[in-house]
């Protein structure tokens, strides 16, 4: 078996990484304004999170198939129907903003969930013909491209939320074209053989034995933890700073610290995964989330926001490229499709309840929005707790191999 050819491998990356700057630009704006169109459509305030969490849950429900659609019928094909998936939910929720339909928005957001399953196999189809050593270098760059939307995403919300007579429909107008323009970019991919091979065996192990491989549990757990916990505090995040008494504005330019802080160290991550192996890295990103809970706990000054949310996004990127890497390298070829599907899965399944818990934290925990934030933080500590055990299990499975 030849190995891939890295010329390639760094085309296809250089145009993922455009698609992520592009049409990622949504994500930022979608769960900074999904929570507070939320709380201005429900009936009942602890519902407000519930737009974001009906688009995990959608990408959580998508990744199998979605994943087995791509390998069937090619990464371009897969794209293509995520940002078409983007572009119909946003039209909908257009539509259930206009009529003031809770329900309609909330059937918007779940078809939302379709493009957001599709962003995440972007750092998957970077290495679809990367060699070993190019590998975590493929995906940290891929991740990377969410810099440009991290500063693109908030801006286009302070100039579009307010553009129009009902609230936040400017803004999803502008998802809209958004995903229309970006679909382009898929057809520059250059997709490998595997990938387009229609009629090739299953073969490799099943899920099952996939999942009782220790490097494979490992990998899904971490990649796990760190994802939810990112969301679980990135989501009530405006609902916090909005309820301590600070502006929209002032949550857009937290979650635009927050986001950049998420991509910016993807310039290096791969680098120091290479020297320093990646399961140092992903133990660094867990406890750089757990300094995030700690200043997030100290206090709801703008200072506290700011530290605890840029601290939140590079302990997310440290503990989910890491945790990518680390499963990319623990299957073949031939089990890509059902490993990746099924690792994106339960990755979304648990930052859909995340998600679907932190509106519930932040607004009907009792008391004051300063004691909801509270009770988002201490939440993160359970599965803080689960992520470095199974991270330190590992270790001394190998030492006792060694």
């Amino acid at each position: 078996m030849t190995q891939p050819d890295d010329t390639i491998a760094k085309r296809n990356v250089l145009i993922l990484v455009i698609a992520q700057a592009f049409l990622g630009a949504q994500m930022p704006m979608i769960f900074t304004i999904g929570g507070l169109a939320g709380q201005s459509l429900a009936s009942n305030v602890c519902w407000a999170t519930l737009p974001i969490s009906l688009i995990v849950f959608g990408s959580m429900t998508t990744a199998p198939w979605l994943s087995r659609f791509m390998m069937r019928f090619g990464r371009v094909a897969g794209f293509v129907l995520g940002a078409a998936g983007g572009a119909f939910g946003a039209a909908i929720c257009a539509y259930g903003l206009y009529l003031s339909s809770f329900p309609v928005f909330l059937i918007g957001s779940y078809f939302t969930g379709i493009y957001m399953s599709a962003q995440g196999f972007y750092r998957f189809a970077a290495t679809d013909m990367a060699s070993e050593a190019y590998r975590p270098k493929a995906i940290s760059y891929v991740m990377a491209g969410g810099l440009v939307s991290a500063i693109i995403g908030p801006q286009m919300i302070k100039v579009t939320s307010e553009a129009l007579v009902i609230p936040f429909l400017g803004s999803y107008l502008t998802i809209i074209i958004i995903n229309c323009v970006g679909a382009l970019l898929f057809f520059f991919l250059k997709a490998s053989r595997q990938t387009e091979d229609r009629e090739a065996p299953a073969t490799g192990r099943s899920r099952w034995q996939l999942l009782c491989t220790p490097r494979v549990a490992v990998a899904i757990i971490c990649g796990m933890v760190s994802f939810a916990l990112m969301n679980l505090m990135m989501t009530s995040t405006p609902l916090a700073v909005v309820g301590c008494g600070y502006t929209q504005n002032n949550a857009a330019d937290v979650v635009t610290a927050h986001v950049l802080a998420m991509f910016v160290p993807s310039f290096f991550t791969g680098h120091l995964i290479n020297r320093f192996g990646v399961e140092k890295i992903v133990f660094v990103g867990l406890s750089i989330l757990t300094a995030a809970g700690l200043v997030a706990l100290s206090g709801v000054t703008l200072t506290n926001f700011f530290i605890a949310l840029v601290l939140l996004g590079v302990g997310w990127n440290f503990g989910f490229i890491g945790a990518t890497t680390m499963l990319a390298g623990a299957h073949t070829t031939q089990e890509r499709g059902r490993v990746q599907g099924m690792n994106d899965f339960m990755v979304f399944g648990l930052v859909t309840v995340a998600s679907l818990a932190s509106g519930g934290l932040m607004n009907c925990s009792g008391g004051s929005p300063a004691e909801g934030w509270t009770a988002v933080n201490l939440a993160m500590v359970p599965f803080l707790m689960l992520a470095f055990g199974a991270l330190i299990w590992l270790a001394v499975r190998r030492e006792e191999a060694d």
